[in-house]
Formats: C-alpha cells, structure tokens, sequence
C-alpha cells in the first residue's frame, strides 16, 4: 500500500503537509487558510473522513492558524500537540479534540507510527516529525536553528526528507529586517540557512549511502527564492562531488501552492 506525501503551502507566511496511505491521513501543522487546506484534500483526493489527526509542531500563528476550523470540518479529525505547545497556543480548539503526546515517545496513528523527536528553535517545546509505515519513513524537519546530532541520527534513514531551507544569508544580512530579527533568525534557535541544509546534506550522504528524495521546505518570502535555493544547496554538494540524480533527489516546496504528490 503507498504511502504518500503533498506540500499544501511551505514559507513564512503558512505551512501545511499531509501524509496519507489508502486507508487514513494525517496533516502535519494546519498554519494556512481553512479553504486551501480543505482544497488541497479534495486536489489530492482525500475524503474529509479519512484525516485522522493534525500534528503540531509548535504554536507560531503559521503552523496553527486553521487549528479551529480544522478540527471543526474535519469529522475524525483530533490535534495533537506536546502539553507545553498546548499551553501556548492561543487558537480556540476544543477540549475533545485535543491530545498530547511526549517529544521523543512513539505513539501510533491508524496505521501510522508516530515520532516526535526535539528540535532547536525559538518556540515552547518545537519538535520536528518522523511517520513510519510499512518500512518506510518520512521525516520533517523545518523551523529549526541548527542540526543537531539527534536530529542527524533520526534523519538518516528517512526515504523522504522535507529540510527546510529558510534563507540566504547574504540576502537577509542586506535586507530591511531590524538587526533583532537578523540575529535571531541567524541563530541557533532561528531557521536554517541554504548553506546549512546544503551541509546536512553533504553530511547525510556520507553518513549513509540511500535513495532518498529531499523536499526544500520553509523558504522566507523575503530572503530566499527557490532558485536560489537550488543553486546555493546544489552548489554545496558539488563541492563534496555530490551531483542530484538517481540516488539524491533534490526539489523545492513552494510557498503558497500544492505541490504533486510524493510516494515513497
């Protein structure tokens, strides 16, 4: 039975992604308008019924706008979150929809296992997602200010990778963000570079040699561009003779549209 993966909408401005066999689906942060995530479904063919859950990873406004109506529309539909991204999220969810889960414990969805593994970024408790099923894993990995080596280990093996790939840093260092922003984004805390994603993935190459396809996700309106994006991350690896093909599938997740549908 596939598994399958869609970008609804990756950036600043609003993320969401659903994760699906024939069965059930999951959405992964509910941070864009109701209407194009309940579009993206129907574009993907995805009965309503079927979205078991949403998962949080953590309460910024674009990753939790839709929270209500999500919940809402959605008739199986519950939101899970870490207690202290709970606590922080300030859209109205209903009590019966709501569950929690521990960053670095397992816990299952319908056919899903689910991984909430810790992430460096400014938010209560951000966590990052891995969903396993039927030997096969997908990961996600955006707003985050550095790879860890936790991080490093969980992606290893992913057959699927959504890396976020925020910024170019001589873009936002000439841009019109005040200083504050500047540095908090270009911390470890804040959101990973073109340069950084480029060196994970040198780094995940040598680590392990695997087909993987890696999805550029969570690029900045303002100080990124998919294209340059591409040409900073693909110049990266070819500094480390690693050439985008068979093995290492390189692509990028665009902001305010629905990508195709991945299967992994």
């Amino acid at each position: 039975m596939p598994l399958q993966f869609c970008s609804f909408a990756s950036g600043s401005s609003g993320n969401c992604y659903l994760i699906k066999n024939q069965r059930s689906a999951i959405l992964i942060d509910a941070g864009i308008s109701g209407k194009k995530i309940f579009q993206g479904l129907e574009e993907t063919g995805t009965p309503f019924e079927a979205v078991s859950a949403v998962l949080v990873t953590h309460e910024h406004i674009d990753h939790v706008k839709s929270l209500p109506i999500v919940t809402k529309k959605l008739p199986n539909v519950l939101a899970w979150a870490n207690r202290q991204t709970w606590e922080h999220i300030e859209r109205p969810v209903a009590e019966g929809c709501r569950r929690v889960f521990t960053t670095g414990e397992d816990f299952q969805i319908d056919d899903f296992r689910i991984r909430p593994f810790a992430i460096p970024h400014d938010a209560a408790e951000p966590v990052g997602f891995s969903i396993y099923y039927d030997g096969r894993q997908i990961s996600i990995v955006t707003d985050v200010g550095c790879i860890t080596d936790e991080i490093f280990e969980e992606i290893t093996n992913a057959d699927l990778l959504l890396l976020e790939a925020n910024h170019e840093k001589e873009i936002l260092l000439m841009g019109r963000y005040p200083y504050n922003l500047k540095r908090r984004i270009l911390g470890d805390h804040g959101h990973l570079s073109n340069v950084s994603a480029g060196t994970c993935l040198c780094r995940l190459v040598g680590k392990k040699k695997k087909r993987r396809r890696v999805l550029l996700g969570h690029l900045s309106r303002e100080n990124n561009d998919p294209s340059v994006a591409m040409l900073t991350i693909t110049n990266t690896l070819q500094e480390q003779d690693i050439f985008p093909g068979d093995e290492l599938s390189l692509e990028v997740m665009l902001r305010d549209s629905c990508s195709c549908v991945y299967e992994v």
